[in-house]
């Protein structure tokens, strides 16, 4: 995978009071990836709250998120997960399964964050 200045978008986006994220996947520095929905989903949430900690914000602060995942079938797990990181009142959330383009990736995740909640 390339490095993410090499990428041509940007990790972050800030308009107005929101901050627009790019969409995130379970990738460790090195570029492996843990197996199964439930760990790839905590990864994904972990580098979503790192990147939301640069941007001085937390999951509290996320309004939105999308989720694409490969497999029908993982979304009972991924649910599981998603339940533990966010606290009511939760995101809205849009869930769609979709080809990824990384192998081996089971979800990709994006969020809109706001500063003004």
């Amino acid at each position: 995978m390339p490095q993410a200045s090499a990428l041509p978008f940007s990790k972050t986006r800030r308009v107005g009071d929101l901050v627009f994220l790019s969409g995130e996947l379970p990738l460790v520095p090195e570029g492996a990836m843990p197996e199964g929905i439930e760990a790839q989903t905590a990864l994904t949430l972990e580098r979503i709250t790192a990147t939301l900690q640069s941007e001085g914000l937390g999951l509290n602060d996320v309004v939105s998120v999308t989720a694409y995942l490969v497999h029908a079938a993982d979304f009972a797990g991924f649910n599981r997960v998603y339940a533990e990181h966010f606290a009511e009142p939760r995101p809205v959330r849009t869930t769609v399964r979709a080809d990824l383009m990384l192998p081996g990736a089971l979800l990709e995740l994006t969020v809109v964050a706001s500063r003004a909640r």
